[in-house]
C-alpha cells in the first residue's frame, strides 16, 4: 500500500507522524521524503547513504540559424518559459516543466533540449526502513519534477509511506498523486482547521482516499472534530499534546522508540489505517505492529 502524510499547513506534525508510522509498520517499508525543500526525514533516522543521483529538468535550446522566429514554440507553451519577438525566442529556463512540447511543435526542427540540474536524490537505509529522500537546489522554483522522480524510485511491494510537503499547491499534489491513501495532519487550531478544510478540497478534486490526524489534541479548540463529523471524515487518531514527544523531537529522537505509550498510539493509527484501506479494497494490505 502507499500511504501519503500531509497536512494544509507547515508544523502541524506531519514528518513526525510519517516517521514513526513508518517504524510501526510491518516490513518491507519504505518511507519517501519528498518535502524536497526541507528534507528532514533523515535527521531522524539517521540512514547509511548508499545511493546519489542528479535530477534534472530538459529545458529548450533554439538553433538561431534554423529558427524562423514562427513563434509556434512560444503559442504551445502554457507557462510562458519561451516567448517569441520578432527574432530568435527567449527561454526562461526557470520557467519550463520540461515537456518538450516547444520542440515537438517547431516546423524548422531548431529546439533541441538539455539538462538543466534541480536537485539530487539520495537512498540509504536505517531501522529496517529504506529512506529516499529529494533535495531542491537553492532557489530553484519548481518543486514537482524532483517530487515525480523521487516517486519513480518507490518499490513495487511492501508499504510506501510518502511525506508530502504542506499545504495544498502543486509539489503537494504531486506528492500525493497516486496513492491509495491520505492522511491529513491537523491540530485543533482556526488555522489548522481553516487549511484542512482546504486541504480536504484538494483530495476530492483528485478522488483520493483519506482520513484526518489530530495531533496535539486538547490544546486549542474543539472545531476539528466537528467539522469531520459534519462532513464525514474519518478521525484516524486523536494524538495528546505530550510535552516528551516535543522534547524527543528536538533531540531528533524517534517517539515510537523513547517515549512510553507513543509505539501503541502509532500502531493503533497503523492498524485504522489498514481498516479504512480494507473497505476500498477487495485483497487487505499486510497489518501493522512490528
Amino acid at each position: 500500500m502507499r500511504i501519503a502524510i500531509a497536512s494544509g499547513k507547515g508544523g502541524t506534525g506531519k514528518t513526525t507522524v510519517a516517521i514513526n508510522l513508518a517504524v510501526c509498520l510491518r516490513g518491507p517499508v519504505q518511507l519517501l521524503d519528498c518535502d524536497v525543500e526541507e528534507p528532514d526525514c533523515a535527521l531522524f533516522l539517521r540512514p547509511r547513504i548508499h545511493a546519489s543521483e542528479r535530477v534534472g529538468v530538459p529545458v529548450p535550446v533554439v538553433d538561431a540559424a534554423r529558427c524562423t522566429a514562427c513563434g509556434e514554440c512560444a503559442r504551445f507553451c502554457q507557462f510562458h518559459a519561451i516567448v517569441c519577438l520578432g527574432s530568435v525566442p527567449l527561454v526562461f529556463a526557470e520557467l519550463c516543466h520540461g515537456c518538450g512540447g516547444c520542440a515537438a511543435v517547431c516546423p524548422q526542427g531548431a529546439i533541441r533540449e538539455e539538462l538543466r540540474e534541480t536537485g539530487i536524490i539520495e537512498g540509504g537505509e536505517a531501522e529496517g526502513i529504506a529512506l529516499v529522500q529529494g533535495r531542491l537546489n537553492v532557489g530553484e522554483a519548481m518543486a514537482a519534477p524532483l517530487i515525480r522522480a523521487v516517486k519513480r524510485k518507490s518499490r513495487s511491494s511492501g508499504t510506501v509511506i510518502v511525506d508530502s510537503p504542506p499545504g495544498t499547491s502543486c509539489p503537494v499534489l504531486a506528492a500525493v498523486g497516486g496513492c491509495d491513501y491520505v492522511v491529513l495532519v491537523t491540530e485543533p487550531t482556526p488555522f489548522g482547521l481553516n487549511d484542512l478544510q482546504l486541504a480536504v478540497e484538494a483530495m476530492r478534486a483528485l478522488s483520493l482516499s483519506f482520513g484526518v490526524v489530530i495531533n496535539r489534541a486538547g490544546t486549542g479548540n474543539d472545531g476539528v472534530a466537528p467539522y469531520c463529523a459534519r462532513e464525514r471524515i474519518a478521525v484516524l487518531a486523536e494524538l495528546p499534546d505530550d510535552r516528551r514527544v516535543a522534547e524527543a523531537y528536538s533531540r531528533g529522537e524517534i517517539a515510537v522508540k523513547t517515549v512510553t505509550g507513543a509505539r501503541e498510539r502509532f500502531v493503533a493509527l497503523a492498524d485504522r489505517i489498514v481498516t479504512e484501506l480494507r473497505l476500498r479494497w477487495p485483497e487487505p494490505s499486510r497489518a501493522a505492529g512490528r
